[in-house]
């Protein structure tokens, strides 16, 4: 779950006075201590602890059997973020690729999906690391990382996710909102273990490495793209095309199978889940069917385009049929003044 609702379940929950400070960071923390006296904890009811402690994270959810469904958000906007969470959503996707905001627009949107508890995903303009620290940094679930073509680059994906010696992130962890501003002392401890690293694969170059690039460690989830598959195949004005097709279902078989082989073996090797954007020519209970881990089934643009559209055919569809009503009353009015009978 988020940093917010993590680090206000650890400060507020009452802690015995001689339990251990687990991070020598906080020795050297003056506020820390003080929330930890339980000055703050009796004004707490056990409704409210519980409304903050931290959800199961993406990762725990995906490693126990769930299927997962979430919505892209491309408007940036908090209230559909919320609207979206509130709903029941398992994820949200604020789309930074693809949608007008950046690193400000985004942190607005992960403030109102915390509040709703509900996980945010950051998929980045591109995997860079200087993307992945300033996104890691506001303490998603979650990066999706775009255009993965093979094992090589998505290892250094993951490397831009990690700290020092594993990899090349950024350290601020003392001041960022992912540690809640350096008074989470746990972060450290778990960051790496429960954030979500999606590699999209999006080309036909990288299709014919998904197996290897789903054996990458630390790859947790390989996500196919069927929109930039189809253009880099010479399909972009078709992407239901039956060529596309087949080779999405012959990748979609690579990664099934490595993580049923990875269950039944119990091995030590990484073996990532499958998940997937819903089409209108393969909608999201069909990825669900064929065995995607996380489906992506709409788009909040695409959702609000339908519902206006939908609400302005109907609108004008009924101004018609209450014209023509009004045409039949006009001539019955007329036949019963023809027949020297007329009545309110």
């Amino acid at each position: 779950m988020a940093a917010a609702a993590a680090f206000l379940s650890h400060i507020l929950a009452p802690k015995p006075k001689t339990q251990p400070n687990p991070s020598p960071l906080a020795s050297r923390r003056g506020a820390t201590p003080l929330l930890r006296r339980g000055r703050l904890a009796p004004a707490i009811s056990a409704a409210a602890s519980d409304l903050l402690s931290p959800a199961p994270s993406l990762k725990a959810r995906l490693a126990a059997g769930d299927t997962l469904y979430g919505l892209f958000l491309l408007s940036f906007s908090p209230t559909l973020a919320e609207l979206a969470a509130l709903a029941g959503y398992d994820y949200v996707v604020v789309d930074m690729e693809h949608g007008p905001g950046g690193i400000p627009d985004a942190l607005a949107c992960l403030r109102a999906l915390d509040a709703a508890r509900t996980p945010a995903v950051l998929r980045l303009p591109e995997a860079s690391p200087v993307w992945a620290k300033k996104a890691l940094d506001l303490g998603p679930a979650g990066l999706m990382l775009p255009a993965v073509e093979s094992p090589a680059a998505a290892a250094a994906a993951v490397s831009h996710c990690r700290y020092p010696p594993r990899g090349v992130r950024g350290a601020a962890h003392p001041i960022v909102r992912a540690s809640a501003y350096g008074l989470d002392d746990s972060y450290l401890s778990r960051c790496e273990d429960e954030t979500l690293i999606i590699c999209q694969v999006e080309t036909a170059a990288g299709i014919a490495e998904v197996d290897a690039i789903a054996a990458v460690d630390g790859v947790d989830v390989v996500q196919m793209g069927p929109l930039d598959l189809s253009a880099s195949m010479g399909y972009l004005w078709d992407p239901g095309n039956r060529k596309v097709r087949a080779t999405l279902r012959e990748a979609e078989r690579k990664v099934l199978e490595a993580r049923k082989k990875k269950a039944a073996a119990a091995s030590d090797g990484n073996a990532a889940f499958l998940g997937g954007f819903a089409m209108p020519n393969d909608p999201p209970e069909q990825l669900k069917l064929r065995g995607y881990h996380m489906v992506a089934g709409a788009v909040d643009i695409g959702l609000f385009r339908k519902a206006a559209l939908d609400d302005i055919k109907r609108f004008r569809e009924a101004v018609m049929e209450i014209g023509e009503e009004g045409d039949e009353e006009e001539d019955e009015k007329e036949e019963k003044e023809s027949d020297g009978y007329w009545s309110e």
